[in-house]
């Protein structure tokens, strides 16, 4: 009888927490961010991310998002796993039983590959999905470590994305990078690693590639998207600076351009319109996502945000599978759950069949025939300045709206975050934006009293250039 109850249970098509929490983020969201594109509150809760759990990073970045004393706090193992632990039950407890979830601060592969491995069985133990955040510039014997424990492989699958632009200085072999293409190998390199992964140890893997964007290099982004197109790379995201973090590493200024600017070389790379308003996440301010897929030397959205019969597509997909949990459930189980939804509902046989003669149609069937079908998404995370995120906060905390109309758009943003942080300390949530441009200052340097470098004696080294 129990083994019956529990299979009822698992094949229930919607978890009751995780629908509730998806209703508590749709009320949260502002009027300007309930668009019938929305996927907050409609698909998910939104992602989330760590914080203080190792800033240290060994390269430099101009702009840097992390407060002037990340660099001077010790990375360690056992802070790191107890932070992540406290941070996860936090998110479990405010946001559902399932997330995509960063393991970020400064560069993950500072940590142990024990400590790495242990931190993401943590994540998955709350119900998230974990993605490493890195600057690429690791060894394969490092993902190895990772990957197999002392018993065998201990990680069927990762999640990394790698961040690469001609504004980081430092990196083994082209420690000042003097474009975007000189990259190219270092992009091609890393997403391989991957791939042997695979190969050897059959340990699946989804790449993100990030690149940050100011005046001096926006102009490079369509040739990073034609170029790396085919790497492996399941993501590109692109994230135009903005004034936070160190100012020491501000360098030029980011106002110059706009996420428009931004958003059109990347469709000059892709080579075709990219409709961000089919799906959203959050404030179109501040993210941008356009999904799809190559099919040869041409990329394909799953569904074209200008036919009707593809807009219906997405609010069937919302009204039917919208409050079914996809993160982190087995392929098999997932099946089964649609399986049971679909019996229900009919039509949504009607509207598949419908969309996918739309889409052979589009692609034409000889390209499908020819050519393996690679899905790539395209992102753009707009940040916001430190000098507008504080005020807007403040008011917020105290329940006020500002006047004043750049701060009030902030606040407008700010609650419509996709990304958040916890806070075990207060029990409370904040946005990505608030963490760097108002919590990290302090955070870090009470962290740099808490987890101070060595003190090692001797000449720095010479010309500036990074130790490794």
């Amino acid at each position: 009888m129990a083994r019956m109850r529990g299979l009822v249970c698992a094949l229930r098509p919607v978890d009751p927490e995780f629908a509730a929490a998806m209703a508590r983020r749709w009320a949260d969201l502002p009027q300007t961010a309930r668009t019938r594109g929305q996927t907050l509150g409609r698909h998910g809760v939104g992602c989330e991310g760590t914080h203080g759990v190792f800033p240290r990073c060994d390269l430099a970045c101009t702009p840097c998002y992390h407060s002037r004393d990340a660099n001077q706090v010790r990375v360690d193992g056992p802070h790191t796993l107890a932070q992540v632990q406290a941070q996860m039950a936090l998110l479990r407890r405010v946001r559902g039983p399932r997330a995509h979830a960063q393991l970020i601060g400064g560069e993950v592969t500072l940590l142990d590959p024990d400590d790495h491995a242990e931190a993401l069985a943590i994540m998955r133990a709350h119900g998230r999905e974990p993605m490493s955040m890195s600057h690429g510039d690791v060894d394969y014997g490092y993902l190895e470590k990772l990957v197999l424990g002392p018993d065998g492989r201990r990680l069927r699958r990762v999640s990394f994305a790698a961040h690469f632009d001609s504004l980081m200085f430092g990196r083994r072999g082209i420690a000042r990078p003097p474009d975007e293409a000189s990259l190219n190998p270092y992009r091609a390199r890393f997403a391989a690693m991957f791939a042997r992964l695979r190969r050897e140890y059959k340990v699946r893997s989804f790449l993100a590639h990030n690149m940050t964007v100011t005046p001096a290099n926006l102009a490079q982004i369509g040739g990073v998207v034609r170029d790396c197109r085919a790497m492996g790379y399941g993501m590109f995201s692109f994230q135009p600076a903005a004034f936070v973090g160190d100012e020491r590493r501000w360098r030029e200024d980011y106002r110059d351009i706009t996420g428009d600017q931004v958003w059109a070389q990347i469709e000059a790379g892709v080579g075709t319109r990219l409709d961000y308003h089919v799906f959203e996440h959050g404030d179109t301010r501040c993210n941008r996502v356009a999904y799809g897929f190559w099919a040869g030397d041409r990329w394909y959205p799953f569904l074209d945000g200008s036919d009707a019969a593809d807009l219906a597509v997405r609010d069937a997909f919302f009204r039917y599978f919208g409050p079914v949990n996809f993160t982190g459930t087995p392929a098999g189980l997932l099946a089964a759950r649609i399986a049971v939804i679909t019996a229900a509902h009919p039509r949504i046989i009607r509207l598949a069949a419908g969309w996918a003669a739309r889409t052979v149609r589009r692609v034409g069937r000889r390209r499908l025939l020819a050519h393996r079908v690679r899905p790539v998404s395209y992102v753009m995370h707009q940040f916001m300045d430190a000098a507008d995120v504080g005020p807007a906060w403040e008011l917020m905390r105290r329940g006020e709206s500002s006047a004043d109309p750049r701060i009030a758009a902030t606040q407008e943003r700010l609650a419509a975050c996709h990304y958040a942080m916890a806070h075990p300390e207060n029990g409370t949530l904040v946005p990505a934006c608030v963490q760097h441009g108002v919590l990290d200052p302090r955070e870090n340097r009470d962290l740099r009293v808490l987890l101070p470098l060595p003190q090692v004696r001797g000449r720095a080294p010479a010309g500036g250039e990074i130790a490794r």
